[in-house]
């Protein structure tokens, strides 16, 4: 047990919220500036807690800020470990290790899921509950430390553990196949629609999709090939129906009906 473990653990003695600071110090592997941030980090969208004794939150905005700088510190690693690669290349892996399975996967090896419980049980938005909550726990490290030491816990706490990102940039990830099995599955036709080929500075043609489930845009991207804007595309579709509650449920409840009117008598 090193000094400054003696030292926590007396200190522990007098705190509030022993079990909290405890559970934050041995996940993060420092003691937390703010402690509340953590506690509205873990705080499901389905059971909002009260801060300052005055209003209630949850951690959707710090699982956007996290998401956000987790690709950042994401980003930063694979551009100085893969120097020759191009971009699309790092595009790709970096959307397998910031991809909500990848990240439940982690969650749940570091334990967040004894401290997130949503009160909605078996929805299906709850297999990425536990992602969402380490999204948020990044962004709380974030505001709490500042991004040097967000990024020192991204890599020693999540990255250098958990994810092998050498084997992850070997393996093939198609969004495009994931999305038109997940339409296959509920029913849902997928449109893919070349909008328009641009040239760039350089003089390569840049590809322009746009993915449409019952004529609204639920993905849009550009790309250097027809095939990369439509991953592109597809990856942006996915995160935003498995993200937005309310459009995944709309989708699936017009599918329904279209089948309800269109089944023999």
């Amino acid at each position: 047990m090193t000094p400054n473990d003696i030292l926590f653990r007396i200190k522990l003695l007098f705190r509030k919220d022993k079990e909290l600071y405890a559970f934050c110090y041995k996940l993060l592997g420092f003691v937390p500036h703010h402690i509340d941030i953590y506690r509205l980090a873990f705080a499901h969208r389905s059971q909002s807690i009260a801060l300052d004794g005055r209003k209630s939150g949850n951690n959707e905005r710090l699982e956007y800020l996290g998401d956000a700088v987790l690709s950042a510190i994401v980003a930063d690693i694979l551009y100085k470990m893969y120097p020759r690669r191009r971009e699309g290349f790092l595009t790709n892996t970096r959307s397998k290790i910031v991809k909500r399975e990848t990240l439940s996967m982690v969650a749940q090896k570091m334990g967040l899921d004894r401290v997130v419980h949503p009160v909605i049980k078996n929805h299906p938005h709850n297999t990425h509950v536990y992602g969402n909550a380490l999204e948020a726990l990044v962004g709380a490290v974030y505001i709490d430390q500042g991004y040097e030491r967000c990024k020192t816990f991204v890599i020693e706490r999540i990255i250098t553990p958990y994810i092998d990102i050498r084997s992850m940039a070997r393996t093939e990830l198609n969004f495009k196949s994931k999305l038109l099995e997940w339409g296959q599955k509920y029913r849902v036709p997928i449109n893919f629609e070349l909008l328009e080929t641009t040239i760039d500075g350089r003089n390569n043609p840049v590809f322009h999709s746009v993915i449409t489930i019952f004529g609204e845009r639920v993905g849009e991207a550009t790309g250097y090939t027809k095939k990369e804007s439509h991953q592109r595309a597809s990856e942006q579709a996915l995160r935003r129906i498995n993200g937005d509650t309310a459009l995944h449920d709309a989708i699936l409840k017009q599918a329904e009906t279209i089948d309800s009117n269109t089944e023999p008598v």
